[in-house]
């Protein structure tokens, strides 16, 4: 992000590389764009951001010639379009990298890059030319150093997200570069390559939209940032505004958010631990692990990837077996890696692959909500519709989640509503521990606070909860103690009425070394 006045003096006054102006888009019943707005200007970094169901998806594809707006003027670099379809959208230099990481996994790097616009020498392919500007591309452009005959399916997520980018610059028309939730499926390090990446195109003088639900990203990388919500305009912001995270939530949700976090008062202090780990332990992952929660407890777990935190859930959940230790609840050794017998001993798992591992697509809303109660719901091994409908319209209504009815298809609800019926599927057999895995990732700010305090509201009722997450600052929201994990070993237990997001950040990292920050 750039702060010479003169450069942005200049910027303001330089044709928009892309401007919506009025853009409405109905479909039946709703209207997605109300006079939306959008102006991008040449070689800066703008943010749009929104709560899900603002109109961000919508207002891309209108860019992009997917669905034509039913009104409204599109201009690309001072022009205007008059007939956009991708292909013409394309043609004038806007190109697009969508949050799917959807690579052809049997592809090498260079094919993937190349596929579609090939080198070929006569009517034959060039691999070897592909191969020498695949790598000379991403090397220079992206700073990746990856190699071109490596496959697809063998890349890390951020090398998958940045051959992703390289495909779409690679032919060097490119003077627009849509980014749609780029770190949305990376961890915080992997994240970094990506924000170097837009570095690189800003400074070449690519103009990059941003889409994100991480707003410490929008403002750490953006210029400015276009605020929809409802279809509309509200804002475009840069400087202070851009900076104030309260100001974008008032912006976002059309309200005062003054209290991102609720706070779950904490379990009396002579509480008997539900869950108990002793010296828990699984070769090449994580060692000597002790913790413990009490009913009515929420404990985060801290650690960058590759230091055991993964893992320790996977374990504590039932998904993989421990080398060495104990695990037990209300005393009772817990099942050693199977999930089957932890969910039924009332270990409850909201997976940090949520559309993969998580909720049923496919299956309606009610369906999801009755998966891990289908043994009470069932007589004689055939399942009672009635009570079946019954339970999950009371979970529905107690979790407040939001869908046309319970046969709506799980696809069609919004993450965060989808992450509510991952939830509500525990809470409809009353689980005694809930293990939440990246549990906002992919929300907007709107349903991540609906989530906050759905999460606050189960320790309140006495649910001993487990948060694991990137994200410091959520983890020093809504927790009452952070577990952090460094190489595989337990480096620090603190209680976040004494450690904010910054001092998490720093244990995870081993910025600050915390010998006597470890209580047990």
């Amino acid at each position: 992000m750039t702060s010479d006045p003169a450069v942005i003096a200049a910027a303001a006054d330089a044709v928009p590389e892309v401007s919506l102006e009025g853009i409405v888009k109905r479909y039946p019943g709703v209207v997605a764009l109300d006079g939306a707005d959008l102006s991008i200007r040449p070689g800066e970094v703008h943010g749009l951001v929104g709560e899900n169901g603002a109109g961000k998806s919508t207002i891309i594809k209108v860019l992009g010639g997917i669905v034509p707006a039913d009104a409204g003027t599109i201009r690309l670099h001072g022009e205007q379009v008059t007939r956009p379809t991708p292909s013409v959208i394309s043609s004038l230099g806007v190109r697009f990298v969508h949050q799917e990481l959807s690579l052809a996994p049997d592809l090498d790097v260079a094919e993937t890059v190349f596929l579609g616009q090939e080198a070929t020498v006569g009517p034959f392919l060039s691999r070897s030319q592909m191969r020498r500007a695949a790598s000379n591309f991403l090397e220079s452009y992206l700073g990746a150093s990856i190699s071109p005959t490596r496959l697809a399916r063998d890349l890390s997520p951020a090398e998958r997200k940045l051959v992703q980018i390289a495909r779409a610059l690679v032919d060097g028309q490119a003077r627009v570069v849509v980014l749609d939730e780029p770190t949305a499926p990376l961890a915080a390090p992997q994240a970094t390559q990506v924000f170097e990446a837009v570095h690189r195109l800003r400074d070449a003088g690519v103009s990059v939209l941003y889409v994100s639900h991480y707003l410490s990203e929008v403002q750490t990388i953006c210029d400015r940032a276009t605020v929809l919500r409802e279809g509309r305009t509200v804002a475009v912001v840069e400087g202070d505004d851009l900076h104030s995270a309260s100001r974008l939530i008032e912006l976002m949700a059309g309200r005062r958010v003054d209290e991102l976090f609720p706070t779950a008062p904490h379990p009396p202090a002579d509480t008997p631990p539900l869950l108990r780990v002793e010296h828990l332990g699984l070769d090449g992952a994580f060692d000597d692990v002790s913790v413990s929660v009490r009913p009515g407890e929420i404990l985060g777990i801290a650690g960058l990837p590759g230091s055991g935190r993964d893992a320790l859930t996977d374990v504590l959940a039932g998904l993989r077996a421990p080398t060495r230790g104990r695990a037990a609840l209300a005393g009772r050794d817990l099942p050693r890696g199977s999930r089957a017998a932890s969910a039924r001993r009332g270990i409850g798992l909201i997976p940090r692959d949520r559309r993969g591992s998580g909720v049923v697509l496919d299956l309606s809303v009610g369906d999801n909500l009755v998966l891990a109660a289908l043994r009470s719901v069932s007589r004689a091994g055939v399942v009672n519709g009635r009570e079946a409908r019954s339970t999950a319209r009371r979970t529905v209504e107690a979790l407040g989640i939001r869908t046309p009815s319970i046969a709506t298809p799980a696809r069609l609800l919004s993450g965060g509503n989808q992450q509510k019926v991952v939830v509500g599927r525990w809470v409809a057999v009353d689980a005694p521990v809930l293990i939440l895995e990246e549990p906002t990732v992919g929300v907007d700010i709107g349903a991540k606070t609906e989530i906050y305090r759905l999460v606050s509201r189960l320790a309140t009722v006495g649910t001993a909860v487990i948060v694991s997450s990137n994200d410091t600052e959520e983890l020093a929201g809504i927790a009452h103690r952070v577990l952090v994990l460094r190489r595989g070993a337990v480096v620090a237990d603190v209680d976040t009425d004494e450690a904010d997001a910054d001092r998490l950040l720093a244990l995870v990292t081993g910025l600050e070394r915390p010998e006597e920050a470890v209580h047990g």
